[in-house]
């Protein structure tokens, strides 16, 4: 079992929802967080003065997935988040030890 953990931009949230559908991806997490890495922020106009945005809104999603299913979907997350631009964002690939589904108390592989 792995979790992945992918950082998008929010404006590509419904491409990456549609992609991950097509390869039986069941269900995620989206948290709304906030961000930088290589391009440290932008500059935006704001009432005439120009103002550093040093931290850019971003979305976090969390992906439980059967180890079989781990490419699939990385590989469905990166063609769809991908703008060829700096800050597209980053997908990071986690062992998962134990998963448990609280309503039914269903172990691992059974819970996700």
């Amino acid at each position: 079992m792995q979790l992945i953990i992918a950082i998008i931009k929010p404006a590509k949230l419904a491409d990456v929802r549609d992609a991950l559908h097509e390869v039986g991806c069941n269900g995620l997490t989206v948290t709304e967080v906030k961000g930088f890495g290589q391009q440290r922020g932008t500059e935006e106009l704001y009432r005439g003065a120009t103002v550093r945005a040093e931290f850019l809104p971003k979305l976090r999603l969390d992906i439980a997935v059967n180890s079989e299913q781990t490419q699939g979907v990385v590989e469905a997350i990166q063609k769809a988040a991908s703008t060829g631009n700096t800050g597209d964002g980053k997908v990071f690939v986690l062992n998962l030890e134990q998963v448990l589904r609280i309503r039914t108390g269903e172990t691992d592989a059974q819970a996700i």
